[in-house]
C-alpha cells in the first residue's frame, strides 16, 4: 500500500510526526513518549515499526481486513429471499424471530434491519418523528399554579397495606401546601385539600393536574339538560374549582407535571421513614402530622423563594362560603309532598315563611365534607341536617338521568302502559322503605331513622 492511498487520522500524523522526531534525533525517546502519552517500552516498538514500515507501521494490523463475525453473502440472500418472500410484511423484530425459530438463522434485530435496508426493502412502520419537549419555566409567582395529584403507596410499612396520599405544591416556590390520606384517591380528599389552601394561603390563579374521573368527565353519556346547555356537567371538585374562579389544566402526560411527581418521589422516601419514626399508622394521624411539623419541616428544606415577591393569591372573599364551595353539589326538584329525593334518601322541607311550599321547586342540595346536607334554594338555606354519628368517607352519587333517545310510537294498548314516576323509581332503597335524615340531633339517629 502506497503512502498517497492510506486513510489516516489528525492523531495518527501527529503520533507519526513525534516518532519521526525521535528516529532524527531533535527529541529523546522519553519526551516523545510524554507527548503522545505512551510508555517508553510502546514508544520504541513503534520506532521500530516505522523503520521497518515506514508509515504503514502505525496502522492496526486489522486495517482493510473484515470482521470475522461478518454475515456471509448467502446468508444475506437468503435473507433478503425470505423477507421478500414467505415473510413479506413482518417487522423487523417479528423476522428476527421467524428466522430464528423457523429458518434457524440467528442474527441480531440491527443486523437483520440493515441488510433489509441496504436490499431497498423499507421499514412496515415508519418511526414517527421524535415530538420536541421543552423545559417549562416554573411560574414567577407564588399562587400563580398549583400542582396536586394522588399518590398510592405503603406510607405505613407493608403489612398495612396501600394507602393513597392526595398532595399540593406550589409551581414557583416547590412549596409543599397540604396532604391528606385515604383508603383510596377521592373526590372528598381533594376537597379537603382545595379548603384548607384557600382557607389558609388564599385562592390561586390555576391548578395544574392529571386526566382522572376525578378532574375531567372521560365519558360520551350526555343528559337531556346537558345536550340543551352543550357542555357536560364538571366533576365535583372541577365544580368546585370554577366556583373560586380556578383555571383547571389538564396535563397530556406525567412528565407535565414533574414537579408533582418529583415531590412524590421524596416524600415515599423521606415521609414513609418520618411517619415510621413517630410510629403513626392511621390516616387520620398522619394527616395531622403531614400537614403539621413535616409541612414546615420540608419547606424549610426545600422550597425556594419565588423570582418575583409579590405573590399571586387571591383574598378569600368574607361573604364566600367556603363549607358550601367545597362540597359535593346535586341538584333535584322538590316532590308534591315537599321532599326531596336522591338515591334512595329522602330530606323533608320544613315550611317557608307563611306556610309556603317548595312543590316542584328546582333545588341545590349540598353534602359538605363532615357528611352533614344542606338545601338551598336561589340561594336561601332551607334545611340543614346534623352531621352523622359515625364518619365514612364520602362518594360522589350516582343517579339515573333521562337521556334523549328516539323511539317508535307503539300500539295504543302500550301507550297506555305508564311506568311508575322517576322519583319514586330512584329514591326507592333497597329494603323496601325510604332513609330519612332528621332536621336536628332530636329527631334521632341519621343512620336509622326511616320514614313510614
Amino acid at each position: 500500500m502506497s503512502e498517497r492511498e492510506m486513510r489516516v487520522s489528525q492523531r495518527e500524523l501527529h503520533r507519526l510526526h513525534v516518532v519521526r522526531l525521535t528516529l532524527e534525533g531533535r527529541e529523546s525517546v522519553g519526551k516523545g513518549a510524554k507527548l503522545l502519552g505512551l510508555s517508553a517500552r510502546q514508544m520504541k516498538r513503534l520506532r521500530r515499526k516505522i523503520k521497518e514500515r515506514g508509515a504503514e507501521g502505525l496502522l492496526h494490523g486489522n486495517r482493510g481486513k473484515g470482521a470475522w463475525n461478518k454475515t456471509g453473502s448467502e446468508r444475506m440472500a437468503k435473507v433478503i429471499a425470505l423477507a421478500r418472500g414467505r415473510y413479506q410484511g413482518l417487522n423487523d423484530t417479528h423476522l428476527t424471530e421467524k428466522l430464528k425459530e423457523k429458518e434457524k438463522i440467528e442474527l441480531s434485530r440491527p443486523t437483520v434491519r440493515r441488510v433489509l435496508r441496504e436490499a431497498g426493502i423499507a421499514a412496515v412502520r415508519k418511526r414517527g418523528v421524535k415530538r420536541h419537549y421543552k423545559r417549562r419555566e416554573r411560574k414567577a409567582q407564588e399562587g400563580a399554579l398549583l400542582l396536586w395529584d394522588g399518590s398510592p403507596h405503603h406510607w405505613f410499612g407493608e403489612k398495612f397495606g396501600e394507602w393513597s396520599l392526595m398532595a399540593a405544591i406550589d409551581d414557583a416556590t416547590g412549596r409543599f401546601l397540604c396532604g391528606v390520606f385515604a383508603e383510596q384517591e377521592d373526590a372528598q380528599s381533594y376537597l379537603t385539600c382545595l379548603r384548607q389552601i384557600v382557607v389558609q394561603n388564599g385562592i390561586p390563579l390555576a391548578m395544574y393536574m392529571d386526566r382522572h374521573g376525578i378532574f375531567r368527565r372521560n365519558d360520551d353519556h350526555w343528559t337531556v339538560q346537558e345536550q340543551l346547555s352543550g357542555q357536560q356537567t364538571p366533576t365535583q371538585v372541577t365544580q368546585a374549582l370554577l366556583a373560586f374562579g380556578i383555571k383547571p389544566i389538564f396535563a397530556l402526560s406525567p412528565q407535565a407535571k414533574g414537579g408533582v411527581e418529583r415531590l412524590f418521589n421524596t416524600l415515599q422516601d423521606r415521609l414513609v421513614q418520618e411517619l415510621r419514626l413517630a410510629r403513626i399508622t392511621s390516616p387520620q394521624q398522619a394527616t395531622l402530622f403531614v400537614n403539621g411539623p413535616f409541612k414546615t419541616d420540608f419547606n424549610a428544606r426545600f422550597a425556594k423563594p419565588a423570582r418575583e415577591s409579590q405573590a399571586a393569591w387571591r383574598p378569600l372573599p368574607k361573604t364566600l362560603d367556603v363549607d358550601r364551595t367545597c362540597s359535593f353539589l346535586y341538584e333535584a326538584t322538590v316532590g308534591n309532598d315537599n321532599a326531596v329525593r336522591l338515591s334512595g334518601m329522602i330530606l323533608d322541607i320544613p315550611a317557608g315563611p307563611r306556610r309556603r311550599g317548595y312543590a316542584r321547586a328546582r333545588v341545590e342540595l349540598r353534602q359538605l365534607l363532615d357528611g352533614r346536607w344542606r338545601v338551598y334554594y336561589k340561594n336561601e338555606l332551607l334545611l340543614e341536617t346534623a352531621p352523622p354519628a359515625v364518619q365514612v368517607p364520602l362518594r360522589t352519587l350516582r343517579r339515573n338521568y333521562r337521556s334523549i333517545k328516539k323511539r317508535k310510537i307503539a300500539d295504543s294498548k302500550n301507550r297506555s302502559k305508564k311506568r311508575p314516576p322517576y322519583f319514586a323509581y330512584n329514591a326507592r332503597s333497597r329494603s323496601g322503605g325510604h332513609q330519612r335524615y332528621p332536621q336536628n340531633q332530636s329527631d334521632g339517629d341519621l343512620t336509622t331513622g326511616l320514614k313510614p
